[in-house]
């Protein structure tokens, strides 16, 4: 079977309704690529024929196309029928994205693979409450959040006052005894994984709470680049950055102008050599190689880079075309490297 060109594979049944959509089969078109987009829907492998979308004189039309080479998985499967036809699509072309796992199965990869294990905020699966009680007898404040992400939900803030415990989630504050936190964390621990972590400060000057987002990709020759790096700041009192959590982006060089002053450029390069250096280390610790990285880290007084979370499918908003332009190049480098095997 002779597969050639891009497919592009979302839950959505209509590329019109997906920003993605439109940027990629430009890109595709100027790099002289075979592209479609297609949902679950559209596959028939009784026939190995597709009922794809093309784009074409400025509008979308459907097609039956034949199977690509190369699928950009650009959303997970929503049911179990849908994780099935990606499965069996997965016996006949090449996928561009891979789960990394919860933070958990990351955090002991690096510790394991040891290169990157000093950035690592040292973090413990929490079994139970008193857990937290002890922790906090020789650290000042810890981070409890769960396992998986969920755009900084249920992240709880925790710190040892000399009269009560302060437990900050969001906007809530709670003032808690010892025996009302351990009642408090008891039943939120059973029902979900979470994990346990000192709590690594990192505040504007004028304190409101920022993480950097270092969003990478593969490019035409297999290797990183940076598509973007950005400060993402608490937009009131809350602790998380998130931007799905009332967080906002803010641009580079101004933040870091304004936070580290004489200091903004050396820290520019600590962020950049981390943001190639890393995702090259990352991709040796799996089996499958990655297309795309979001990485979150903090920055501590000493300019150390703390590594907060590694997400396998960042958010491209407003800047569609920026991933486009690497990955249908980084689509079109699997084809050809497929093709010597």
């Amino acid at each position: 079977m002779n597969l050639q060109g891009i497919g592009m594979l979302h839950y959505r049944k209509n590329p019109a309704d997906v920003k993605k959509a439109y940027p990629f089969a430009a890109v595709a078109k100027m790099e002289g690529m075979h592209f479609f987009y297609f949902s679950f829907k559209n596959v028939d492998f009784d026939n190995m024929k597709i009922n794809g979308w093309m784009y074409e004189e400025g509008k979308w039309i459907q097609k039956q196309v034949d199977f690509p080479a190369v699928v950009i998985n650009s959303c997970n499967p929503k049911t179990e029928n849908q994780r099935l036809i990606l499965k069996k699509i997965k016996k006949y072309a090449m996928v561009t994205s891979f789960p990394v796992g919860n933070k958990m199965k990351v955090y002991k990869k690096v510790k394991k693979a040891k290169v990157f294990a000093s950035y690592l905020i040292p973090s413990a699966a929490l079994h139970n409450s008193e857990e937290i009680i002890t922790f906090l007898i020789n650290q000042p404040r810890a981070v409890v959040k769960p396992f998986s992400g969920n755009h900084g939900k249920k992240v709880f803030f925790i710190e040892k006052t000399e009269e009560h415990y302060k437990v900050t989630e969001g906007f809530t504050i709670l003032y808690l005894d010892e025996e009302e936190l351990i009642s408090f964390f008891r039943p939120i621990i059973t029902a979900q994984k979470f994990l346990l972590q000192p709590f690594i400060e990192c505040k504007t000057k004028n304190g409101l709470t920022y993480d950097f987002r270092l969003h990478v990709q593969k490019n035409g020759e297999g290797k990183w680049e940076i598509t973007l790096i950005y400060p993402r700041i608490s937009g009131n009192a809350k602790m998380i950055s998130n931007i799905s959590s009332g967080g906002y982006r803010g641009e580079l060089a101004s933040f870091l102008e304004d936070e580290f002053d004489e200091n903004a450029a050396k820290v520019k390069d600590i962020l950049e050599d981390f943001a190639l250096s890393f995702p090259a280390h990352f991709d040796t610790l799996y089996e499958h190689s990655f297309d795309e990285l979001g990485i979150d880290v903090g920055i501590d007084p000493d300019h150390k880079i703390w590594l907060f979370e590694v997400n396998w499918r960042p958010g491209s908003k407003n800047r569609e075309f920026e991933v486009a332009k690497r990955l249908i190049p980084y689509c079109k480098y699997l084809l050809s490297e497929n093709s010597k095997q």
